[in-house]
């Protein structure tokens, strides 16, 4: 079973940086990643994505702050989020694949004004 682990959340203040580390069992070669949150009472929205081959994908919302990557032979992948603000505040779910994607158990990730 595919495990994700995800990590390098925690409380920063406006404006602040912080880079989110996905770590998987199996290797990550031919999925697409991606990372997800949820801030309490909203739906989950996708964050960001990337798939080899194309240009990583984000949300207009994170769009010029935040900058996936990935390190196949770590059979990792990274969220560098710059710049946060308080509506970046939510729990952040990394997934595999598109077809029937595995999922982290999330890192909380808060930014205080």
């Amino acid at each position: 079973q595919e495990q994700l682990v995800e990590s390098g959340g925690g409380l920063v203040q406006a404006g602040g940086s912080l880079r989110l580390s996905c770590v998987a069992s199996e290797s990550i070669f031919g999925f697409t990643m991606a990372w997800h949150r949820q801030a309490p009472g909203k739906q989950r929205e996708l964050v960001a994505s990337i798939t080899s081959g194309r240009d990583p994908r984000y949300a207009d919302s994170v769009q010029g702050r935040f900058t996936i990557s990935k390190d196949t032979a770590k059979k990792t992948v990274y969220l560098q989020m710059n710049s946060l603000k308080p509506e970046d505040t939510a729990v952040y779910y990394c997934k595999k694949g598109l077809s029937n994607p595995s999922w982290g158990q999330g890192t909380q990730v808060t930014v205080s004004s």
